[in-house]
């Protein structure tokens, strides 16, 4: 390399580089002939990779464009938040309507809607839980089990053994979950309805499927056999309790392990930085603290450090004892009636009280808080108009003066 000019470097490729200790590389790579790589420069012994950061930067300023568009979307439905609540209670309510006749008239349809309000409106809610930075909710177990019966459902629906397990997740830790958190069925919420839904389609579509589904009537009278056989088909009381409970159980503790990794090491300081930030544990504790609830007090059993790892071991006792229930449900078509009847109850029970109970004090929450919103923009028009009026008043004792002159 020799130097050409003052000030500046070439590099063997013919590229100037105009810093001082510059130097850069020729590419170890070939297209058509020509020798061709991403170009690295040394800088005082580092080096930098030019389109490896400019792909970076690329991922940077998509991530960007996206949480400003959906801050963006979140703030106008806010603006508009009368007319968005009655919209979603006419729509929820027809929408309710439809289904139930769906749900009698062709039952084998039902996992095609599941799949439908899935992929519709489960990127809408991550839409509005970025906005609100509730987005780690996401990583929940009830997403998890929704995963596993959408793939169920597109990829593999004659797998036996994948059905158990989805059966598992969805009448075990989803719908006691739908009545112990106390998920309410509100027409006039777009967020209270997805939560609802997302706990409770997943067992009505494994229900349909196991006892309602026309193919399953077939599998479950095939020619040649007097005695009725079920689907899917169960061959002793081991199998049962491996695809109902054990493999379940395995796949719960695959999840809390990619969760905890996720969102206490790989995390951990974004939260810590942002306590607005909230994550399931964050807003359990939050409530349970301030209730001063049985739960507040279990979590504490092993003192306040260790009340994350009491959460988890509660979370895993109730995950436990919720897929043990699923056995019987599993073999029972009057139980598992009964069961659904309950959760669309437990729902529309919570739905009620939160009407009558929850609403009116956010309505008023929010008329106060946009009372002291106004303050400060009242206060200062007003000392806007002190300022315009002394300065008139000023003005006019001048001209006045002049005058007397």
């Amino acid at each position: 390399m020799r130097r050409r000019g003052r000030g500046r470097r070439w590099s063997p490729t013919g590229l100037p580089t105009f810093a001082a200790g510059w130097v850069a590389s020729p590419p170890p790579c070939c297209w058509a002939g020509v020798r061709l790589v991403p170009v690295r420069f040394r800088f005082f012994g580092g080096a930098v990779d030019l389109f490896g950061g400019f792909r970076g930067l690329q991922r940077d300023q998509a991530k960007a464009i996206l949480s400003k568009q959906a801050v963006k979307i979140a703030t106008k439905a806010e603006e508009h938040e009368r007319f968005i609540f009655k919209v979603t209670h006419l729509l929820g309510v027809l929408g309710f309507g439809g289904f139930c006749y769906l749900l009698g008239a062709r039952p084998q349809d039902i996992p095609y809607v599941y799949c439908l309000f899935y992929v519709i409106f489960v990127p809408l809610r991550w839409i509005y839980y970025r906005y609100k930075k509730w987005h780690y909710y996401l990583l929940d177990f009830c997403y998890y089990a929704n995963t596993f019966l959408l793939v169920m459902i597109l990829f593999y629906p004659k797998d036996e053994k994948l059905f158990m397990v989805c059966f598992s997740f969805a009448e075990g830790p989803l719908a006691w979950a739908l009545i112990v958190w106390r998920c309410s069925l509100v027409f006039s919420s777009f967020d209270k309805l997805v939560s609802v839904l997302i706990h409770l389609l997943p067992g009505i579509v494994l229900f349909t499927i196991r006892w309602w589904n026309p193919q399953t009537f077939a599998a479950m009278h095939p020619e040649g056999r007097a005695a009725r056989v079920t689907w899917p088909y169960v061959e002793n009381k081991s199998y049962l309790w491996t695809w109902l409970f054990f493999v379940p159980l395995a796949a719960y503790t695959l999840w809390q392990l990619m969760y905890f990794l996720i969102v206490n090491v790989l995390r951990r300081q974004r939260l810590l930085r942002d306590p607005e930030v909230m994550t399931s544990y964050r807003e359990l504790s939050k409530k349970a603290q301030k209730a001063n609830n049985i739960w507040w007090r279990l979590s504490g059993l092993l003192g306040d450090r260790n009340r994350q790892v009491m959460y988890i071991l509660l979370q895993a006792l109730f995950t436990v004892a919720t897929m043990a229930l699923t056995v019987p449900i599993f073999l029972s078509y009057w139980m598992h009636v009964v069961f659904q009847i309950l959760k669309v109850c437990a729902a529309t029970w919570n739905g009620g009280s939160f009407i009558l109970e929850v609403m009116p004090r956010q309505v008023v929450q929010k008329q106060q808080k946009k009372k002291l919103n106004m303050k400060p923009i009242e206060e200062g028009n007003s000392t806007q108009h002190v300022e315009d009026d002394e300065k008139s008043g000023n003005h006019h004792e001048h001209t006045t003066e002049e005058q007397n002159q």
